[in-house]
């Protein structure tokens, strides 16, 4: 039976989105596991970016998917798919940092060559082991992952989606209900205070 239930969801690979989701509502449950498919990993990621909780992120995009799964008879298609299940995903994240009266701790792998995206290439110092390094590549991961931290939350969000998760600008201001401007101009202004963090401690 599960080697059935795999085949049928691997049927729906090629489906985009909304097509799944006109299929789930049809009565087909496995449109809806290949949306889950899809998408689980995803989410995982861009929540333990946020919350640095990896167990508490899958418990959340879980959440995300029933959440998805129990109103998905509402879905217009006005937005995205994706852009509607990342919206849920990040309300749900906002409500944990709310509740754990913390901030969200993420790191990404990618930050450092986000930086030579500019026309101003910030430059990093050299990273290279030495005995004379002021600091070796695990404080400097650190140094980066709390500037990224102590961002606030609008900056944060903003610059995760964009450059995390590589989504449009279009993306980001749909997913946190601010305008295309806004969306850019808070990447920008999460990028000058990185700058502006890092430049003072490496």
């Amino acid at each position: 039976v599960m080697g059935n239930a795999v085949t049928v969801t691997q049927s729906f690979i090629r489906f985009a989105d909304n097509a799944l989701i006109s299929a789930y509502l049809s009565g087909n449950e496995s449109a809806f596991e290949a949306l889950v498919h899809r998408y689980e990993d995803r989410l995982v990621n861009y929540l333990n970016n946020i919350l640095h909780d990896y167990d508490l992120s899958v418990d959340l995009a879980q959440e995300t998917f029933i959440r998805v799964f129990r109103n998905a008879s509402h879905y217009k298609g006005k937005y995205k798919f994706s852009t509607w299940i990342y919206r849920i995903a990040t309300n749900l994240a906002i409500d944990e940092m709310r509740r754990r009266e913390r901030k969200g701790r993420f790191f990404f792998h990618n930050v450092i060559s986000l930086f030579q995206k500019d026309e101003e290439t910030f430059q990093f110092p050299d990273l290279k082991e030495s005995p004379e390094s002021a600091l070796g590549n695990k404080e400097r991961l650190q140094l980066l992952q709390t500037a990224i931290d102590s961002l606030p939350q609008k900056y944060r969000l903003a610059f995760i989606l964009k450059e995390a998760q590589e989504l449009s600008y279009q993306e980001t201001s749909d997913i946190l209900k601010i305008s295309l401007g806004t969306a850019k101009s808070r990447n920008h202004r999460a990028k000058l205070l990185l700058r502006k963090k890092l430049s003072a401690k490496l």
